[in-house]
């Protein structure tokens, strides 16, 4: 939740003037949704695409303050994040567990896939979770649900991010070891039912990518780019980082 029109111009003329610098890369923009016709109006020549924060598993409705997938593709977005670990851990208003925070985002999933939309679908553990050493049971838990939903193949037209909560603003650090070997897990867990998606499908890291770190995470073989926070904020650090990607 962060910007108003005059810093997105600053941001977004920072990313337009540097786009062609990313033309062997994937890149997105994520803002408020309010600044949704501002970020077309100054990116859509550029290459860049956006997308929004979170969306509706509804169609349409008495569902006050959400959105829903037809909006979004009103605006040309192209992708949407679902499950952010902001909204899991901030937004679960009815102190829901697990299992049906998981449900809810397979069910934005199926939306997003069935508008078309690419979903970004966010997967990530807390830090009670990684202390009990439960990471792998949490991944799987939502990859399944997903793979339910729409079938493995599916998954070719969506993108992986992994965010540890607890490495985010806590502190604590996830070394880019750590974080290769729960992407090649996540790997792992797709190519049991298909390879060829599970080789094909795009993993990011979510966990506090930074100018600094950004090189030695997306060395790993696993790791195909970054879920980027704060950082995105400055429009020459968010290009560094995409152009340690290349």
């Amino acid at each position: 939740m962060n910007g108003n029109f005059v810093s997105n111009e600053k941001l977004l003329a920072g990313l337009a003037v540097q786009a062609e610098k990313l033309t062997d890369l994937d890149v997105a923009v994520f803002p408020p949704a309010v600044y949704l016709q501002q970020v077309k109006e100054a990116l859509r020549d550029t290459g860049i695409d956006w997308g929004t924060q979170n969306l509706s598993q509804f169609d349409q409705g008495a569902y006050t303050g959400e959105l829903s997938a037809v909006m979004l593709k009103d605006f040309a977005c192209r992708y949407v994040l679902i499950g952010h670990s902001e909204r899991r851990c901030l937004y679960a208003e009815l102190d829901l567990d697990q299992h049906v925070l998981d449900k809810i985002c397979g069910e934005k999933y199926s939306m997003a896939l069935n508008t078309g939309l690419s979903p970004i679908l966010c997967i990530g553990e807390s830090l009670a979770e990684y202390e009990a050493g439960q990471t792998e049971e949490i991944i799987a838990q939502l990859l399944d649900i997903v793979i339910a939903e729409q079938g493995v193949k599916a998954l070719s037209k969506a993108v992986l991010a992994y965010e540890p909560v607890w490495a985010i603003g806590t502190g604590k650090t996830a070394t880019p070891e750590w974080a290769q070997s729960v992407h090649e897990f996540m790997r792992k867990r797709i190519a049991k039912h298909d390879e060829e998606t599970a080789a094909g499908i795009q993993i990011l890291y979510g966990g506090s990518v930074k100018g600094d770190n950004a090189t030695p995470l997306f060395s790993m073989a696993d790791i195909d780019g970054g879920l980027i926070g704060g950082a995105s904020l400055d429009a020459d650090e968010f290009i560094d980082i995409c152009l340690a990607a290349l």
